[in-house]
């Protein structure tokens, strides 16, 4: 009886320490599956991806993600910002197969972790013939708008316009997130800082609409801040086209993951929450 008492209480003991690295989180705070928001999202017509750039628990998913929407459409194009719009002609170029990896790490400005984070995305699209977007502002722009503000962009050539959003770019300063990075940086920066944002947001969102497939689903992989709260991102695609279905996953970090905490809910429409310990990839 003994022996059966501390079986049972070791087995107790092993329940207690079973340990998950994420849960996903519904817009209802509810633990959902990774396959229940799969299905969800393959209703949508674009998905934004908010990711935190150095986790790796966030491109394992992303890569499933891609996978799982791709069984449910096969019109499924991929997006991201750690490509901008100038780098796409090489991009083409590997993904039909005309260039190698080495030749395009020479002709595009890659991300220092592309090999372990994008590059497995892009291959995706690659070997089932999906078109891949490079979706942000080049960053030369995004500076010029810092230093400058938006006017700066009206000295850019005809053809430099190309790899921007279109102009006058839609901007409301009043917005939360664009608010709260004044807040964050302590006024360094001034009000161009948000303004810097904001042209990637908005080239983003162009870029995403201009290559939308009737039917299909754009999955666009960025950075937390450019989807989170439904803005950046999604707020240029809504002035656009105000009944686009656009679903959006948010990244969080907490001290566990058995429960959304208040600070981490009602950012997205998804909330994807990973154990603080989870070590990052650089």
């Amino acid at each position: 009886m003994r022996i059966v008492f501390f079986l049972l209480l070791s087995i107790g003991t092993l329940k207690a320490q079973e340990l998950r690295a994420y849960q996903i989180y519904n817009t209802e705070g509810e633990a959902v599956s990774f396959s229940e928001m799969a299905e969800e999202l393959s209703k949508a017509e674009v998905v934004l991806f908010g990711e935190l750039h150095n986790n790796p628990i966030c491109h394992w998913l992303q890569f499933e993600l891609t996978a799982a929407l791709y069984e449910q459409n096969k019109k499924l194009s991929l997006g991201a910002e750690m490509f901008e719009r100038d780098n796409q002609a090489p991009l083409n170029l590997y993904l039909s197969d005309s260039i190698d990896g080495k030749a395009l790490d020479s002709l595009a400005r890659l991300w220092p972790n592309y090999e372990t984070d994008y590059k497995g995305l892009v291959d995706f699209a690659k070997e089932n013939n999906l078109p891949f977007i490079a979706t942000n502002v080049p960053r030369r722009y995004a500076r010029l708008v810092y230093k400058g503000g938006f006017e700066s962009l009206d000295t850019l050539s005809i053809e430099e316009k190309n790899w921007l959003s279109t102009l006058p770019v839609p901007y409301n300063a009043e917005l939360p997130g664009y608010k709260a990075m004044l807040e964050m940086m302590g006024g360094h920066g001034g009000e161009n800082l948000p303004k810097a944002q904001a042209i990637k947001d908005a080239t983003m969102a162009f870029s995403i609409l201009e290559n939308l497939e009737r039917k299909g689903i754009f999955l666009h992989f960025n950075g937390d801040y450019h989807s989170k709260d439904f803005e950046g991102i999604q707020w240029y695609l809504k002035e656009e086209k105000k009944r686009l279905k656009v679903k959006t996953i948010s990244t969080q970090m907490q001290d566990n993951v058995d429960s959304l905490s208040e600070e981490s809910a009602g950012h997205a429409d998804y909330t994807l929450v990973i154990d603080g310990q989870m070590t990052n990839s650089y």
